[in-house]
């Protein structure tokens, strides 16, 4: 897969406006996508928000694998990143979303009554790449649907505030994804979980790469799903991508398969999943 080039006007133009309203808010809410905790955060990001404090959200926990949810929350905490489990449709995301904004930022709270200084509503600005649900975040935050939601990356294309309560006070921003994608692993990932386009990458190396990383990590997720017997589950990914198209009823239509799969995916009709390993992500990490 060669290198995706993809960065539209009106990211760059987000950018430019994420760094212009920094100095309005106290936090940066950092969206992910538990589902893929490190290839869905932005490594742009360190460089345009600076020192500003930050909470990493990861949402749509009830997609996630707890268990790996668990191990990547625990490597951010210690690289210095609070992060909080999230799902952005429950409504006890406000409560904990407040709290955790208010433990962070607890020193700059007493130092402002200290010294006299009027209470006033915190300011955060969620940021966060295409399709990671902020959007629906800021709905269940504001309590009303003052900001567009849809199931396809984009849909925000400005930016809004939305005051909470006393305590809390929102500013939207776009999506924003960063210039190309150099790791092809990632713009799979990407594209598995519906984070950029679906006609930016063939959906055969997404599926391939889905179903060998299922494999090898969730098994019984397919043996159950596709009714597979073991022997089928070790035919070689192009074999068993055949096999499944036919068992099916799709006969040789590939690509019915291949979009039929990625729904079942994102819908979460596969279980619960996340695609970033921690330990495989380390010892990369760790040999470049």
């Amino acid at each position: 897969m060669s290198t995706i080039q993809w960065f539209p006007g009106h990211m760059n133009k987000a950018r430019r406006q994420v760094q212009e309203n920094l100095k309005y808010v106290d936090v940066v809410f950092e969206l992910a996508d538990a589902r893929i905790p490190i290839s869905s955060r932005n490594p742009m990001l360190d460089k345009i928000i600076n020192q500003k404090p930050r909470i990493l959200l990861l949402n749509k926990m009830d997609l996630a694998d707890p268990v790996k949810i668990k191990a990547w929350r625990s490597y951010f905490e210690a690289e210095g990143v609070m992060s909080l489990e999230i799902n952005a449709k429950a409504q006890q995301t406000v409560k904990k979303v407040v709290q955790a904004t208010q433990t962070l930022l607890k020193d700059k709270i007493e130092r402002d009554k200290s010294r006299g200084i009027q209470p006033r509503a915190l300011r955060a600005m969620i940021i966060g790449i295409p399709n990671a649900g902020k959007s629906t975040l800021m709905n269940r935050i504001s309590g009303k649907k003052s900001a567009n939601v849809g199931n396809k990356p984009g849909v925000t294309k400005g930016q809004q505030w939305i005051r909470l309560n006393a305590d809390l006070e929102l500013l939207d921003t776009p999506g924003i994804l960063w210039p190309k994608f150099d790791d092809k692993l990632v713009a799979l990932k990407l594209a598995a979980t519906g984070a950029i386009k679906d006609d930016l990458i063939d959906f055969d190396d997404v599926v391939i790469f889905t179903l060998e990383y299922f494999s090898q990590h969730y098994p019984e997720v397919l043996l159950d799903y596709f009714k597979l017997t073991r022997a089928a589950l070790d035919m070689p990914t192009p074999e068993l991508i055949i096999y499944l198209t036919q068992k099916a009823g799709f006969r040789d239509d590939y690509d019915r398969f291949y979009q039929a799969f990625i729904k079942a995916l994102r819908d979460g009709k596969l279980g619960r999943f996340t695609l970033d390993d921690l330990e495989q992500w380390t010892n990369d990490t760790t040999n470049n």
